[in-house]
C-alpha cells in the first residue's frame, strides 16, 4: 500500500468482518484470496487504500437480522432491544473470535497491534492493521477475570454495549425518528468496568450506549470519550447518532467521532437503503467537523455490518469517498487527519504508547 497526498490510507473506526468467520460464512484463507461478496478481505484492502482497524467481535442475538433491516426501510421504526445475553456462551463465542482473530493473523491478512507505534509501523504494509475490539461486553462477568483474560490476548478497544442491555449498560433500540435519551445509565457494575478499562488503557467506544450510559461514563472516565462509529443526529435523528450536546462533551474530552457508513444513520430519513449521493456524508461530516473540530473526526465504517452507500460499496470503492471529500473542499492535511491520523492522536492519549 502507498500512502500519500493523492492517495491517503484509511485506518478505520470500526468493522464486523469477523462475524462473518464466527457464522461460518468465510474462512481466514479465503479472506486472504479474496471473496465475491461482503466488504473486506486483503485484495480489495490494497486496491482501495484501507490500511486496518478496529475490527469486532459480536455475539449477535438468536433473531433474523434480515427481519431487522427490512424494518428500517419503513418511513418510522422501532426495534425492540433483543434480550440480554448468557454471559458463558458469550465468552465462548468471544474466543473463538480472538481464534479467529489468530487464524487471520497467520493467513496473512491482519497485524495485531497494541501500541500507536506499532499501528504506524503496520499501516503501509502488506497486512491490515488492527486492532482488537469487542462490540458489547456480555463476555465479561463483574469480577473482570474475563477482561484481564482478553487484554492478555490484544483486546485494546471495549463497547460495553451493543443494542441491547449488558450488566454494565443499555443499548440504544435501532429506533427512528428518536433521541438517544432512551433507559437507565451505567450499573455499578458498569462503573467498575469504566475504571478498569481506563487502568489498563483499554479505550472504550460509547457508539451504541444510551444518554444516560453516555452521561455516566463521560463523569467517570479519565481517558478522551470516543464513539468509534456514529453520525451527527443533527442530520440524521435516529437514536443510535450523537446529538450535539454530546458531541461538545466528546469534544470536551479531547475525544473523536468515526463517521458510520452504515445508510440508515447518514441519510435524513433513516432509511437502511443504499441509494443516495455521498453528499449526505459530506454533511455529517461538516456538522462532525464544526462541533468537534478537524482533530477530532475519523472514518467508521461498519462494513461487514450495515448497508453502505452504493458510491462507495465495499473497501475497493474507498478512492470514491476521497474523491467526494476533495470535491467538498478537504485539503491535504485534513485529509490526513481524517483517514487515519486522527485515530493515532486519541489512541496515543488512551493507551499512552
Amino acid at each position: 500500500m502507498t500512502n500519500d497526498a493523492t492517495h491517503p490510507l484509511i485506518f478505520d473506526g470500526h468493522n464486523d468482518l469477523v462475524l462473518r468467520l464466527l457464522t461460518g460464512k468465510v474462512t481466514a484463507a479465503q479472506v486472504a484470496e479474496g471473496l465475491e461478496d461482503g466488504h473486506i478481505d486483503l485484495p480489495r484492502s490494497r486496491a482501495g487504500g484501507f490500511a486496518g482497524g478496529f475490527f469486532a467481535i459480536f455475539v449477535p442475538s438468536p433473531a433474523d437480522n434480515s427481519l431487522a433491516k427490512d424494518a428500517m426501510r419503513a418511513a418510522e421504526y422501532d426495534l425492540p432491544l433483543p434480550a440480554m445475553l448468557d454471559q458463558q456462551m458469550a465468552l465462548t463465542e468471544t474466543l473463538k473470535g480472538f481464534d479467529h482473530f489468530d487464524a487471520l493473523e497467520a493467513a496473512g491478512v491482519i497485524k495485531t497491534c497494541t501500541t500507536v507505534a506499532e499501528l504506524e509501523a503496520a499501516l503501509p504494509g502488506d497486512a491490515m492493521a488492527c486492532v482488537r475490539h469487542i462490540e458489547g461486553a456480555e463476555a465479561i462477568g463483574p469480577d473482570m477475570e474475563a477482561l484481564h483474560q482478553l487484554y492478555a490476548r490484544g483486546l485494546r478497544s471495549l463497547g460495553p454495549v451493543w443494542s441491547r442491555p449488558t450488566i454494565f449498560a443499555e443499548g440504544v433500540p435501532f429506533r427512528y425518528p428518536s433521541s438517544p435519551d432512551i433507559g437507565g445509565g451505567l450499573t455499578e457494575a458498569g462503573k467498575a468496568l469504566v475504571k478498569e478499562c481506563n487502568t489498563l488503557g483499554i479505550m472504550l467506544d460509547l457508539s451504541h450506549m444510551n444518554e444516560k450510559g453516555f452521561d455516566d461514563v463521560a463523569a467517570l472516565s479519565d481517558a478522551p470519550l470516543v464513539a468509534t462509529h456514529s453520525n451527527a443526529w443533527a442530520i440524521c435523528p435516529h437514536a443510535r447518532n450523537l446529538t450535539d450536546r454530546q458531541l461538545s462533551v466528546i469534544a470536551e474530552s479531547d475525544g473523536m467521532v468515526g463517521i458510520n457508513f452504515a445508510s440508515g444513520f447518514l441519510r435524513p430519513d433513516g432509511q437502511m437503503d443504499g441509494d443516495f449521493s455521498l453528499d449526505v456524508m459530506m454533511q455529517h461530516l461538516d456538522h462532525l467537523i464544526k462541533m468537534l473540530g478537524e482533530d477530532r473526526v475519523g472514518m467508521g465504517s461498519d462494513f461487514d455490518g450495515a448497508t453502505i452507500p452504493e458510491g462507495i460499496k465495499d473497501i475497493a470503492g474507498l478512492p470514491a469517498l476521497r474523491d467526494a471529500m476533495r470535491s467538498h473542499g478537504v485539503d491535504a492535511a485534513l485529509m490526513d487527519k481524517l483517514c487515519y491520523g486522527n485515530w493515532m492522536r486519541v489512541l496515543r492519549k488512551t493507551w499512552g504508547a
